[in-house]
This record gives structure tokens, sequence and C-alpha cells, in this order.
């Protein structure tokens, strides 16, 4: 029997025997046994001319043909489908013809098949990758939208908050100012705590605004030559107090590139170290030590904060610059600002992020972990360009005229003190 004769003689069986293990349901079996047909008729033009471009549509097809429901599931339906179709073709051959004939055979079929099987496994891979890419842009796209709102909600809550805030701030004043003329001491210390809760609450606000700039690429910086000792001075004079109830000590020391003059946006850059020290501050038990240091890298400064604090456990040192991040559970913080473990909207760190960065600079920070025992501390790298000079050119020539400026005083101030005196000696 020629090879041909042969295909032909195990045509129904073949389909017959596969559409019955593989496709359940007589409708489905019945769609099926044409598709298997088909197939077939493809599967002798091929073994004949010896070109597998002739089930090439079919094989497109089928492996297009996943539903949704397989892509979510993640099942390979069509791949599966053609590799029990070879073992059940090695059977059928057996079974149907002679053990020469079916050796023939099955030498001409099964490199087809398994050819079939490579290039509907390849399909079935870019169906489920596009799936997968195309859930990953709906995804995105969710998370966009979400992040917009929240940032449209923040926006909106704080310049809607501060309206009022103005309003009990100011009739706040004047009713201090009513209870210090009447000379009436309870009046005034509560007058007093209500003047704390607005002062908490507008800088709050303020952090909602900053972090509502900082999304929409709306923060601008008012570069202007400074000295980062002296923000370290600041940051000391500011702190004082709070490190002296809270028994901690504040370690600021000098080192190469921190009485270098930098360009700099000044009072966002203190904002910056403000938040991470009151971090520390907030992070360390009593008595702990918050040390800053740095040094001069080329092209940049790092200042280093360092804590004796209860550090950070290895997956939240990415997300604390996240907004609304806090560290360990929000209800057993403590009320207070700078106490111990103390509580806040989780603000501080993006903002600070956001300033460093726009300043072309990076902040990231270390520890070994998350531990109120052993107390293993965090460190706060902050690096910043070393700018020593305005990148803005309408700076530039301000500070070349004022130098110029000051040069023709200097050297006018020389001429007088050289020039003689026209008055004889006494």
């Amino acid at each position: 029997m020629t090879l041909q004769a042969s295909l032909q003689k195990l045509r129904a069986p073949w389909v017959e025997r596969i559409a019955r293990e593989l496709a359940s349901g007589e409708g489905v079996r019945a769609g099926f046994s044409e598709q298997l047909v088909r197939f077939y008729e493809l599967l002798e033009q091929t073994v004949m001319t010896g070109d597998t471009a002739w089930l090439d549509p079919i094989l497109y097809d089928w492996g297009r043909s996943p539903t949704e429901t397989n892509l979510e599931e993640a099942g390979y339906y069509v791949s599966f489908v053609v590799n029990r179709m070879i073992a059940l073709t090695i059977e059928v051959a057996r079974e149907n013809l002679k053990q020469k004939e079916a050796l023939v055979l099955l030498t001409a079929v099964i490199p087809i098949l398994t050819h079939s099987l490579s290039v509907v496994v390849r399909y079935e891979m870019e169906t489920r990758v596009a799936h997968i890419s195309n859930e990953l842009g709906k995804t995105q796209e969710k998370l966009q939208r979400l992040d917009r709102n929240k940032s449209n909600f923040i926006s909106v809550a704080a310049h809607e908050l501060k309206t009022p805030l103005t309003l009990i701030e100011g009739y706040a004043s004047m009713m201090v100012d009513v209870v210090q003329a009447s000379s009436q001491p309870l009046m005034d210390e509560y007058l007093n705590g209500v003047e704390t809760g607005i002062h908490r609450l507008r800088h709050i606000i303020d952090d909602m605004i900053d972090v509502s700039l900082i999304d929409n690429n709306l923060l601008t910086l008012n570069f202007q030559p400074l000295w980062i000792s002296h923000l370290f001075t600041l940051l000391e004079n500011e702190m004082r107090k709070t490190v002296t109830e809270r028994r901690q000590t504040l370690d600021i020391h000098s080192f190469e590139g921190s009485d270098l003059m930098i360009y700099a946006d000044s009072e966002r850059l203190y904002q910056a170290l403000h938040n991470v020290v009151s971090n520390a501050i907030k992070y360390t038990p009593d008595k702990g030590t918050i040390t800053i240091n740095g040094r001069l890298l080329p092209g940049f400064v790092e200042i280093v904060i360092t804590d004796t604090g209860i550090g950070i456990s290895p997956e939240h040192q990415a997300t604390i610059f996240e907004k609304f991040e806090q560290l360990g559970r929000a209800d057993l913080h403590s009320s207070g600002k700078t106490k111990f473990k103390g509580g806040g909207p989780g603000l501080g760190l993006p903002i600070t992020r956001g300033i460093i960065e726009a300043h072309g600079g990076t902040i990231w920070v270390e520890s070994d972990g998350y531990d109120e025992v052993k107390l293993n501390g965090s460190t706060f790298h902050i690096l910043l360009p070393s700018r020593t000079e305005p990148s803005d050119p309408n700076m530039l020539k301000f500070f070349g005229e004022f130098d110029a400026d000051k040069k023709d005083i200097e050297t006018e101030a020389s001429a007088k003190e050289n020039t003689p005196t026209d008055k004889p000696a006494a």
C-alpha cells in the first residue's frame, strides 16, 4: 500500500478517535471534527509535497483561538491538543495499518506533527504575551487614573481647607488679644492649645500643597548661593529644644564640602533636611543619637544623616518615599509630632525626595532592618550637585555684574588709601 493510500485509509478512524477523546459534548465534537478533517487534508498535502506551509493557515487560527477564559486561567488548550494528537496518531496507525505501512506513515507524519506543535506553541505564546501586555496596559491606566484622582483630591482638599483655616486662625488671634487684655489665664491656656492645633493643621495643609506641586511638576526653585553648614546651624538651633526634651544628641560634623558655596533653593533644601532629621528624631528612642556628616564627591556633595533608632525593614526602604506611607501600625503611633514613633500623614519623606530630585540630586536609605530591641538605626544619604555657579543665565549675569561692581569698589577704595594727601605735615 502506498503512503497516500495509507493516509486515506487512516483518515476516518483518526478523526473519529481524536474527536471522541479530546472533545466533550456532541455540539463541540461536531465542530471539532470539521476542524480535524480540514487539518488532516492539509496534513496529506504536506506529506505529499514536503511543504509545511500548507498547515500554516490552520495552525495560525488554532494558535490565536484561545478564549479570554483560557488566557486568564493560563490554560494551553491548543498545544495540548496537538501534543495529544501525536500520541493518538501512533495508536491509530498501529491499530489500522500493517506494521511496515504504519512505520512508513509515522516516519512521514510525526516530524510534521512535531513541527505543527512548535508552531502552535509559538502562536499561543504570542497571543498570551499580547493578552498580558494588554492587561498590564489596562492596569497601568487604572493606576495612573487613581494616582491622578488622588493628586487632584490632595490639591483640592488642601486649597479648600486653607480658607476656613485662615478664618479660624484670625478669630483665634483676636480672641487671644481679648483674653490677654482681660487677664484670664485658664482661657489663655485653652487658646494656646487651639493655636497649637492650628499650627499643626497648617503644616499638614502646606505639606499637601507641596505634594500636589511635586506630583504635577509645578515645584519651582529659587536658586541662590548658600553654604550647607549654614543650614546645619539653623537645624541645630531649631532642633535644640526637641532633642533636649527627648534627651537625645544631635551631632553635626564639619566635612569637606560643608563650607563649599553651592547654588540651591535654601528654603526648600532646609525643608528637606528638616524632614529627614525630624524623621530620625521621631524613630529614635530617648537618649539616642542623630549624626549629620558628609563628604565631597566629584560633582556632588553627599550629606549623611544617621540615627540609632529602630531601623527600617528592607521592604519599606523604598516605600517610605511614597505618599502616605507610614512605618508600623498607625493606630499605635503616639500623637506627638516629635515623640517616639509619632504619627503623621506620611508626606515628609515624599516631599523631601521631590525637593532633592528637583535639585538634580537623589536620596536613599540604608538600614539593617527593623528591630526595637537591637536598634539597628538608619542612614539617609542625600546627594546634591555641587553647582558653583547659577544655571540661570540671568542670574549668572546678575552675579557677574555684582562681582564686577564689587571689584570696582575695592579698586577705588584701594586707590584712595594709596593717594597722597596735599595737607602739609605738622
